[in-house]
């Protein structure tokens, strides 16, 4: 094992709930014998673990009451979670819960929550899918579970908060969340990731499992929002049942590293899902986005629409693979990555898969990669919009339809200044967008 990966077990070991010293116990022998992705690594040809080579001195300890109103994080009616570095904060979280909701910390869960919990942790992960899976298991302390009863309907939204304060100056975060969805259920989750503008530096491993029963329905927003030096190196497994529809939107704004994989398992028949996903890193950040649909079963469709803005002297991954099994007779599944490169120096490496061994099948993929238009700009000028204003509209115009699509009106609400302050950073800038 090398010293960063003894490190990083060092760096996030904390007591656990003696139910959980198992699956620590198999996440340590796992990550015992896990080899670090290189870039001979085909999953990982373009991204650099490099911002990881650095050494977690502690755990991250449960820090001061720091002031944390500078995280910018959307105003949500329904329950929120939050936890800062790791720990639970319960000052800060509210709510109550809804009929048919169960939302429990693996910390606070009775015997009969344990075992749930525990037969079903890890059934959305396909072995070797996550590389930093292991890791996550071994070093597991907390989580939250989500669980929505046969036949509820939860209308408010579920907001579960990760925050880093900058108060331990080198950490390492475990996130874990376990959510169910029993048949004919639906409800919608928000899960935030931010730090302070002194976030330190954090490496956050996450895993968010979401398991939909047949008929289930399930809204999820991911909003990745860390900056600076923050690494969050994570992954969402869903795994649905037929009938079920799961709806996704990805966000990640840039930091030193953000690798996401995004694995959807169709186990039914009729089961649907669209993912909305857009990344946005500048300067010399790294996002990495890896999608995979498995199409397993008959009569399943799929809708996946990315879109990236890369600035100055950032870096994009998007790799977008479709797998049709040979049973999976009928398949529908689209998949679009659409790329603005803002800066002669920003860099995309997109690839869309379809690997398909059913011959009954309709399946499209595409790609592109462009600069703003030229002629949109003249235009724009034409009309008298200074230059810089012209090239935030364009670039904010370049995501709006993914923006506008968006279900949930808090989150909406929530993003759109947020994004148009990210295109100009003189805010007088946006004026013709909000």
């Amino acid at each position: 094992m090398s010293d960063f990966m003894q490190q990083a077990l060092a760096a996030a070991a904390r007591t656990a709930p003696a139910w959980l010293e198992p699956v620590q116990a198999r996440g340590r022998d796992a990550w015992s014998k896990t080899a670090l992705p290189t870039r001979k690594t085909e999953a990982w040809k373009y991204t650099s673990l490099q911002p990881l080579q650095q050494t977690f001195s502690a755990p991250a300890t449960e820090s001061a009451r720091s002031p944390l109103d500078d995280i910018p994080l959307p105003a949500l009616d329904g329950p929120t979670l939050v936890f800062a570095d790791g720990h639970y904060r319960a000052e800060l979280s509210h709510g109550e819960l809804p009929a048919g909701l169960n939302l429990v910390r693996f910390a606070d869960a009775n015997s009969e929550q344990a075992k749930r919990i525990a037969a079903t942790l890890g059934s959305a992960l396909q072995p070797g899918r996550h590389v930093f899976a292991p890791l996550n298991d071994a070093t597991l302390a907390d989580g939250v579970f989500m669980e929505v009863a046969a036949n509820a309907h939860v209308d408010t939204p579920v907001h579960i908060a990760w925050l880093t304060t900058g108060q331990n100056e080198s950490i390492s975060i475990t996130q874990r969340l376990l959510v169910c969805l029993a048949e004919n259920s639906s409800a919608t989750l928000v899960e935030s990731f931010a730090n302070t503008a002194t976030g330190g530096t954090a490496f956050t491993n996450g895993i968010t499992e979401l398991l939909l029963g047949r008929g289930a329905q399930l809204n999820h927003y991911r909003l990745h929002l860390e900056q600076g030096d923050a690494v969050h190196i994570g992954g969402v497994h869903a795994r649905q049942e037929a009938d079920s529809l799961l709806n996704g939107f990805h966000l990640a704004l840039g930091s030193a590293l953000k690798r996401i994989d995004l694995v959807v398992d169709h186990q039914g028949s009729g089961a649907h899902c669209a993912l909305d996903g857009l990344y946005l890193p500048r300067g010399t950040e790294t996002v990495d986005y890896h999608t995979c649909i498995e199409h397993a079963v008959p009569h399943c469709t799929s809708q996946e629409r990315f879109r990236g803005i890369i600035a100055d002297e950032a870096t994009a991954v998007f790799n977008g693979r479709i797998h049709i099994h040979p049973q999976a007779q009928k398949t529908r599944a689209e998949l679009s990555n659409k790329n603005l490169l803002t800066s002669n120096k920003a860099e995309i490496n997109t690839k869309p898969e379809l690997e398909i061994y059913a011959d009954d099948v309709q399946c499209a993929h595409g790609a592109t990669v462009a600069q703003l238009d030229p002629l949109a700009l003249h235009y724009l000028r034409t009309r008298g919009v200074p230059r810089e204003e012209a090239e935030v509209m364009l670039s904010y115009g370049f995501i709006n339809e993914l923006v506008e699509a968006i279900a949930q009106p808090a989150v909406q609400a929530f993003l759109k200044p947020l994004l148009a302050r990210r295109f100009a950073r003189d805010a007088r800038l946006t004026r013709h967008i909000l």
